[in-house]
């Protein structure tokens, strides 16, 4: 169907065609997507602009973990042209200025409707629609609708009594606008996952003193950030069409070259210089440019993770310190591996304690400060970065029901499941972005391939006149499929470590694998084979056609 005769067949039954929830990285790229196929899109947005977690988690420190030049759109090429970014690792401030950038060079804002916080979206049956509320009561009606509401949105707390404490608290997701001045005062992070690794060596530097609470000690790698030069961007941009081609071969989604090399066939004398120059590289290079099998050998991964441990020896001063920092209770890779920028180095300052909370847990709030088994420690202020409800929380926090009013928090009462990160069988014209078992690998790629297959579903159904649905069927295939994937590695063993990626850091949360661990190059070759199939859908008329 043509962009103008899909005009022409618009029903007037509902207020907008397709309803995205979100507008970040995902949000922005469907609408696109969804509005060159001429369908009328509106997307709704919790906060005052575009970003999604790129507005809201404003924390010191906040940067990207991927490098810049491929955490970004491939869609518009005169738009890779243009744009220059400034750092190999961009800042939060400057990633969501390119995404407001792309907003405006797109005149998304249009169909953009800010300051909407979706609460319930409901399936009707009879008239095959959805209604999708906001929390001021207001609806809105679509036939398809879009959730792309992050990975990392819905706040875990560990712990309660904040509303007694008199000093200042704060979330790293919901970081205050105007900032935060830690001078002279005594502060508190609690957690040491991604987001915490960030925002302690800056904090450490303007505080008085800086409290850390750690239950679970991460393999983090260091950044090696650098500013790019114009010499840097332009041979980028040259060659941007390679780039994007490492992207998609890459397990990982990133522009790295295979070094066609394992372990087992190594000289031990050359293991100990490939890791540490896979160290001295920077941010995942460790991970993808030492040794193919790093994450599916045992052998391999001990190795490369005494590596690690070895490093932390030898960079924090303190023996007891150093030990309480190095992990043992999962392999690299066991969990998200975050970057650093100077962490390990910032437990050398005088003003830096580490607190084990294995030894010593948090209890709850004070009025002046937090309660632990060993007794009250005062603060000013305390920054709680305990991590996230990940991959499905911020689905089953709102009140979506499909078929039978059936809601997708029972659906995944014991353990989120979609096709492909994209569908969930109950729920037609449904779709989501970054869902259950989409691929662990760099975002905005795996965005721009989901976006242009849920574009090609919704195509397929407005031609056909049917509904976009999968079987359960399908749905547990897709599943078996991934979690064969994942027993193939060494990331089991994360889940002795809180790993979010199992479910595995939420009290009473089913523990299931969240993510497709098969790679990227093998997920796109999926997407595009599922066309000759009809992409899977269950072959079911929508009630405008049979009536």
């Amino acid at each position: 169907m043509t962009n103008a005769a899909h005009a022409a067949g618009r029903r007037d039954d509902v207020d907008v065609e397709a309803i995205v929830i979100g507008a970040g990285f995902g949000g922005l790229r469907c609408l696109h997507e969804l509005r060159s196929r001429g369908l009328s899109t509106k997307v709704l947005e919790k906060g005052t602009d575009v970003g999604g977690t790129w507005y809201w988690n404003r924390y010191p420190g906040a940067r990207t973990d991927s490098e810049s030049w491929v955490y970004c759109y491939s869609f518009d090429k005169d738009l890779q042209q243009e744009w220059d970014w400034k750092e190999r690792f961009p800042t939060q401030a400057e990633v969501q200025a390119y995404l407001s950038h792309v907003a405006d060079r797109h005149d998304m804002r249009k169909d953009i409707e800010f300051g909407v916080t979706v609460e319930a979206a409901k399936f009707d049956e009879d008239t095959q629609l959805w209604t999708v509320t906001a929390s001021t009561g207001q609806t809105y009606t679509s036939r398809y609708v879009v959730a792309a509401t992050g990975q990392l949105g819905i706040q875990h707390f560990p712990f309660g009594g904040v509303e007694n404490f008199k000093g200042e608290a704060h979330h790293s997701s919901n970081w205050p606008k105007e900032g935060v001045d830690f001078t002279g005062k005594r502060v508190a992070v609690v957690g040491t996952g991604a987001t915490a690794i960030q925002i302690i060596p800056l904090v450490a530097q303007e505080a008085e003193t800086l409290t850390v609470f750690q239950r679970t000690p991460n393999f983090v790698m260091p950044g090696r950030n650098f500013a790019l030069t114009d010499l840097h961007r332009n041979a980028i941009k040259r060659d941007y069409d390679r780039v994007w081609a490492q992207v998609r071969d890459q397990p990982f989604g990133m522009a790295f070259d295979p070094v066609n090399r394992i372990s087992g066939d190594t000289e031990p004398a050359t293991r100990d210089q490939v890791l540490q120059a896979g160290w001295e590289s920077g941010g995942f290079r460790y991970i993808f440019e030492t040794f193919d099998d790093l994450l599916t050998d045992q052998e391999c991964n001990d190795l490369a993770s005494e590596f690690v441990r070895n490093k932390i020896r030898a960079i924090v001063k303190d023996p007891k310190t150093a030990e309480l920092l190095c992990p043992t209770n999962h392999p690299v890779g066991g969990k998200r591996v975050p970057l650093g920028h100077f962490y390990y180095e910032t437990f050398n300052r005088d003003n830096v304690t580490l607190v084990d909370v294995n030894t010593n847990p948090i209890e709850q709030f004070t009025e002046k400060g937090l309660q632990t088994a060993e007794g009250e420690l005062e603060f000013d202020i305390v920054i709680i970065a305990t991590g996230f409800d990940a991959v499905s929380g911020a689905l089953t926090h709102m009140d979506v029901r499909g078929r039978g009013g059936q809601t997708i928090e029972n659906r995944w009462a014991d353990g989120a499941e979609s096709y492909m990160g994209i569908m969930v069988d109950d729920f037609p014209n449904f779709f989501t972005i970054l869902g259950p078992q989409g691929p662990f690998a760099n975002n905005p790629p795996v965005i721009e391939h989901q976006a242009e297959w849920i574009g090609k579903v919704i195509t397929l159904c407005e031609e056909d006149g049917r509904v976009a649905e999968v079987s359960r069927q399908t749905v547990d295939d897709w599943f078996r499929v991934t979690q064969e994937a994942f027993d193939s590695t060494v990331l089991a063993k994360g889940e002795e470590a809180h790993s979010w990626y199992l479910g595995a850091n939420i009290p009473g949360k089913a523990h299931k694998i969240l993510y497709w661990f098969g790679g990227v190059p093998a997920y796109f070759d999926m997407l595009e084979e599922s066309e000759s199939r009809g992409f899977d859908l269950v072959d079911a008329r929508s009630a405008a056609t049979v009536s």
